[in-house]
C-alpha cells in the first residue's frame, strides 16, 4: 500500500509569522553562503518524522538542513531520506501558544535537531505565561535542553554564529541576523544592499562629476595663464 505524504494541510497561516519567515529564511541562507557553507535554508515545509506514519510531521517556520543541496526543490521532507536532522529551526509562536510552547521542543527532540529557536512577538511588558525567546540545543549526553529564555530583544544563535534580533514591534515586528560582541551591527537585508550599492554608485558618478569639472576648470585656468605669458614674451 502505498503511503501519501501531503505537501499541505491547507491551513492559512499567520500573517506575522509569513513576514517574519520571508525576510529571515533569505537572510540566512545569504548568511551561509557568504562563509562557504553549502546547505538548504527553508521556511514552512512539512517535514515527515516517522515512515508510513503521515500524521506525525512538523512544518517548521524557518529551518537548516546540513548536507542538503541549496538548490533541491522537494514538495516536502521524510527524516528517513535525510542525512542529519535540522541543524536550526526557527519557530515563530502563532496564536495557539501553547502548542508552540509544548509540542515544538518535544517534536523537534524526535526530528534531531541540534537548535530550537522559538520566538514570540505577541509578548508584551505585562506578559506573565508569555516569553520572548527560548533556546534549545543538545547538551552532551543531557539531550535536547532549554538552555536560554529571555524577554531581550536579542538571543545568539550557535549555529548561526551570530544574534537573532527582533526589530520593529507589534505587526511591525521582523527578525533580522545581527553581529559583534553584543549583536548590534545589523546584517543588511537585500534590499537594505541594493539600496547602499545605488547609494554608493551615485555618490561616485557625483565625485567623477565633480573631478571632471574640477579638471576642466583647472585645463582652463592653464590655457588663460598660458596665453598671458605668451603676450607678455611678446612684448604685449
Amino acid at each position: 500500500m502505498t503511503v501519501h505524504y501531503p505537501e499541505t494541510d491547507h491551513m492559512g497561516e499567520d500573517a506575522l509569522q509569513r513576514f517574519i519567515a520571508e525576510l529571515l529564511r533569505p537572510m540566512i541562507a545569504r548568511w551561509y553562503e557568504e562563509r562557504g557553507r553549502r546547505l538548504f535554508v527553508g521556511a514552512d515545509q512539512f517535514i515527515y518524522l516517522v515512515e508510513g506514519d503521515p500524521t506525525q510531521r512538523i512544518a517548521p517556520d524557518v529551518y537548516v538542513l546540513p548536507g542538503v543541496d541549496p538548490d533541491a526543490a522537494p514538495p516536502c521532507w521524510k527524516r528517513w531520506e535525510l542525512p542529519n536532522g535540522p541543524s536550526l529551526a526557527i519557530e515563530i509562536v502563532s496564536r495557539d501558544f501553547h502548542k508552540d510552547y509544548e509540542d515544538a521542543p518535544v517534536d523537534y527532540a524526535r526530528l534531531d535537531t541540534r537548535e530550537l529557536v522559538i520566538f514570540d512577538p505577541k509578548v508584551t511588558p505585562r506578559s506573565r505565561a508569555r516569553v520572548r525567546w527560548q533556546v534549545y540545543r543538545r547538551v552532551g549526553a543531557r539531550g535536547f535542553r532549554l538552555v536560554e529564555k529571555s524577554n531581550e530583544d536579542r538571543v545568539f544563535s550557535k549555529e548561526l554564529g551570530c544574534f537573532l534580533r527582533v526589530v520593529g514591534d507589534g505587526p511591525a515586528a521582523r527578525l533580522r541576523l545581527a553581529t559583534g560582541e553584543r549583536g548590534d551591527a545589523l546584517v543588511p537585508t537585500a534590499v537594505e544592499r541594493e539600496e547602499a550599492a545605488v547609494k554608493l554608485s551615485r555618490e561616485a558618478a557625483q565625485r567623477e562629476a565633480e573631478a571632471r569639472s574640477e579638471l576642466a576648470t583647472s585645463r582652463s585656468e592653464v590655457a588663460r595663464l598660458q596665453a598671458q605669458l605668451r603676450a607678455l614674451r611678446e612684448g604685449r
